[in-house]
């Protein structure tokens, strides 16, 4: 039987997943990969056109065909017959949870649909490297994919709270999550100046901590986290200032050495997000750096020998790109173990350092 995935959109996140997908295909065991584009854009039309001359098969609704058509462009499914036939299905826009009710509730053939961040609910929460342990075959035919921001968040509680056996050392955390305005591809929504978020959430602030705990929790851990969010004028990254509150005494030395054994995590001496963006720019995949958080490390400090306080860089939507592919391989073969070695062609761009 074949197996396919099939991506719904061709935004921020879903260009650069299918170009992942049908660039490794081979290695990541997928026979095929098809996408859906809803509009006929003549502005969309040369990276549509890059998309297939990687060997991705466009699909659309019925009404939409001839429209692709005349632009020269092949449509090979249309959207509901493409549906029934993936094995699994990542939902790449802002509609997840609106088409799991009217579409993939009712679609018998996927063995799985993936949704990502700002889908609370779509299904269990999930991030690489965070939570594997927590998915179960036969009941997670739905997975949210984190946001690029509950990655980092995650990824800095579990990296450096967690004591293994003993549990998590993690009294409390608290975390200002400083947003660019808008991806560098994007026209609409730039800002002229930073625009503080409201604390829309009693108990976490906002969605970040709210879907970071939701995600902890299904390790059976309930931690006490909160965030603020901000938006700023510029178009380059995502950062968070961290405070983390420890039940022990601690160190900057214990930090960095738990931080430099996650080779998920980068660190960096650099401190402008600009210097940052430029590297994943010219060194990552697609221009994205595929790590879950890039550390500052001068930044970095204890205090009162239990409060680690200190700022990173959330590497975009780069982090979720690892963890959608992850968990599709997963559903096509509950194996970590077997993902983790199809996942090796692109742990170049995990950066340890940068």
């Amino acid at each position: 039987m074949k197996r396919i995935v099939h991506v719904v959109g061709t935004g921020t996140i879903g260009e650069p997943l299918i170009s992942l997908l049908t660039d490794f295909r081979d290695k990541f065991g997928v026979d095929e990969v098809t996408f859906h584009k809803r509009t006929p854009l003549a502005s969309d039309k040369a990276r549509i056109q890059h998309l297939m001359g990687r060997g991705a098969k466009l699909v659309t609704e019925p009404e939409s065909v001839a429209a692709f058509e005349s632009m020269g462009q092949e449509v090979s499914f249309e959207a509901r017959e493409a549906l029934e036939r993936a094995t699994v299905v990542i939902d790449c826009t802002p509609a997840g949870n609106e088409n799991k009710k009217s579409l993939y509730s009712r679609a018998s053939g996927p063995q799985g649909f993936l949704a990502q961040g700002s889908e609370f609910g779509f299904g269990k929460p999930y991030a690489r490297g965070i939570n594997e342990e927590a998915l179960d075959a036969e009941d997670d035919r739905f997975i949210q994919i984190v946001s690029c921001n509950t990655h980092n968040i995650t990824t800095l509680v579990k990296t450096m709270t967690d004591d293994g056996e003993d549990g998590y050392c993690l009294d409390r955390a608290t975390f200002v999550c400083m947003r660019r305005a808008n991806d560098i591809t994007q026209v609409d929504s730039f800002l002229p100046a930073p625009s503080v978020g409201k604390h829309g959430d009693e108990e976490f602030g906002t969605h970040h901590a709210r879907d970071a705990f939701h995600l902890f929790e299904t390790l059976d851990e309930r931690l006490d986290l909160f965030s603020s969010a901000v938006k700023i004028n510029t178009q380059y990254m995502h950062s968070i200032w961290f405070q983390l509150v420890l039940n022990r005494d601690t160190s900057v030395e214990e930090i960095v050495e738990r931080l430099r054994a996650n080779h998920r995590v980068a660190v960096t001496d650099k401190s402008n997000a600009n210097l940052i963006f430029s590297f994943g720019r010219d060194h990552g995949y697609y221009g994205r750096i595929l790590s879950q958080t890039v550390v500052v490390v001068p930044s970095l400090t204890v205090r009162r020998k239990r409060e680690v306080v200190g700022f990173c860089f959330t590497p975009q939507d780069g982090n979720s790109l690892v963890s959608s592919v992850a968990a599709a391989l997963w559903r096509m073969n509950p194996d970590w173990e077997d993902v983790g070695r199809r996942l090796d062609p692109i742990r170049r761009w995990l950066f340890q350092e940068i």
